[in-house]
């Protein structure tokens, strides 16, 4: 009996280190297939019941690595899998939707809204990134998709502030077209004439500074 009872142990001990190198391999082999833009090895590993949503060392799900790389390949094969969390964030808290709209990639951003991306969250959100970036049409999109124009970052900055800093002044003004406070302050008391002063943008500044008298 103490034979078999042994034998049973080491069975399942083989069993458990096999199946935990099976794991580790295909840990490895996911990310090294979306570095590579390899979507023919992650549809297999998806296939064989890997998750999708599973993190590499840097606290990133697949989907976001996969972008931030620009392996749109294998991030396609990704974002059509119906186990994706495209609201999956990395650890900095930004989700795939925010990386895209920072990019101006409108393709990508309508194909994570049409799998449920959220445009508004609390904190940073796509609209702030949007804005950041050089993308106009971005902006838009997402305004159509309901974001909240005068959403507050964690320290009271609006969109409008971040593309009068980062973003083309057709983004302050396709804001602006569209309704944004211009006369907010954030937690330092900056307004978006400050925001644009602090970018070099003088002239810019001085034609906010005079939006916003009374």
């Amino acid at each position: 009996m103490n034979f078999i009872k042994h034998f049973k142990n080491v069975f399942y001990i083989v069993v458990l280190f096999g199946f935990s190198s099976s794991i580790a391999g295909s840990y490895e082999e996911f990310f090294k297939a979306l570095k590579r833009n390899d979507a023919s090895t992650v549809t297999s590993l998806l296939d064989q019941g890997f998750d999708p949503n599973t993190r590499d060392a840097d606290g990133r799900p697949g989907l976001y690595a996969a972008i931030q790389q620009e392996s749109y390949d294998a991030a396609l094969v990704l974002v059509r899998h119906p186990a994706v969390d495209v609201n999956a964030t990395n650890a900095s808290d930004e989700s795939p939707l925010m990386i895209v709209a920072l990019k101006g990639q409108l393709q990508w951003g309508n194909r994570l809204l049409e799998r449920g991306a959220v445009v508004n969250r609390s904190g940073w959100t796509p609209l702030h990134y949007a804005a950041s970036g050089a993308e106009p049409q971005m902006l838009a999109l997402l305004l159509d998709k309901g974001a909240s124009i005068n959403a507050p970052s964690p320290n009271g900055s609006t969109p409008i502030m971040m593309a009068a800093l980062y973003g083309p002044e057709a983004s302050v003004q396709l804001l602006l077209d569209r309704g944004a406070d211009i006369k907010r302050k954030n937690d330092l008391g900056l307004t978006v004439a400050d925001f644009a002063a602090r970018g070099g943008r003088d002239k810019l500044a001085q034609q906010l500074r005079k939006a916003m008298s009374p």
